[in-house]
């Protein structure tokens, strides 16, 4: 297999996996990522504050 010798088959296999699992990995992190934006928004919308935005105004 594609000159691999008698285990590309096993070596084709780990690739195809390995690119699997990274991109299950990437998949995983975006939607979190999206869930995470969209409940941040909806604490935003019933008036919790950031941190952040306390200290810019001087207040602790």
């Amino acid at each position: 297999m594609f000159g691999l010798g008698p285990h590309g088959g096993f070596i084709v296999a780990s690739y195809a996996a390995a690119v699997l699992i990274v991109g299950g990995l990437i998949l995983r992190a975006v939607l979190d990522h999206r869930a995470q934006k969209t409940a941040l928004a909806r604490l935003e919308e019933r008036g919790a504050r950031r941190r952040s935005d306390r200290a810019r105004d001087g207040r602790p």
